[in-house]
């Protein structure tokens, strides 16, 4: 009963859908640095977790312990959300859906997609479930990386596994006339989901840029947990 309290309150319920998260080929969620890309990342792979789904996390910035704290603060934040939930019973919920939760830590020379591909085909000859998300975070979208989108996007493919992407913008670039960042411009028609996060006033506004009828919709968070501001405990 928990995971589904969880899930009913997760803002990715209302803002996207949690049977819509891997319905998705490439997703994406862009801000410029500090808004909260990561942490909205991790609220999609949290509902898949609570939903007894793998989750793949791949990090090109963070360590293996940042990305488990990020996880360790996500989930507490969905918990307060609720108001009163029995500690042990949280605590127990989490280390349960944690074992289904894989934290990849790379830098830029180290990242390679024939990884991630080799890792995923472990699963298919141990015949074990395969992951239904994996967040793929701190890529840089202001370079050249074709070639990797390419090797992604056939990894997506071959193993039915939806991919979604922090992607980082910045203050000073225009939008072209769809409202989309250039990082999202040039590579449209890669992504089936984009969501757009940006500071306005003391909250986060989450515009959804691309994903069939729920385009153009906007929603407000709060920064400091990523829960929506509207949303009464």
């Amino acid at each position: 009963m928990l995971k589904k309290d969880l899930n009913l309150r997760s803002p990715i319920e209302k803002i996207i859908g949690i049977d819509n998260i891997t319905n998705s080929n490439f997703g994406a969620v862009l801000s410029r640095a500090g808004v909260g890309k990561t942490r909205f990342l991790v609220q999609i792979a949290l509902t898949q977790l609570l939903n007894d789904q793998k989750i793949v996390h791949v990090s090109l910035e963070d360590s293996m312990g940042k990305i488990n704290l990020r996880y360790n603060e996500g989930y507490t934040n969905l918990v307060d959300s609720i108001g009163y939930v029995d500690p042990q019973k949280a605590v127990r919920l989490w280390d349960d859906i944690n074992l289904n939760k894989v934290g990849i830590s790379y830098n830029e020379a180290s990242f390679d997609t024939t990884k991630i591909k080799d890792y995923l085909k472990s699963f298919t000859k141990a015949q074990l479930p395969m992951p239904a998300i994996m967040i793929i975070d701190g890529l840089n979208f202001d370079e050249e990386i074709t070639d990797v989108l390419e090797d992604l996007k056939s990894i997506n493919q071959e193993f039915s596994i939806s991919i979604w992407f922090a992607m980082r913008t910045h203050r000073d670039e225009a939008l072209s006339k769809e409202g989309y960042p250039v990082q999202l411009e040039t590579r449209n028609e890669l992504f089936d989901k984009a969501l757009f996060l940006q500071p306005v006033d003391n909250k986060i506004q989450a515009i959804v840029l691309k994903d069939g009828n729920k385009t153009n919709q906007e929603y407000l968070l709060e920064p400091a947990t990523m829960m929506l501001a509207d949303q009464d405990i």
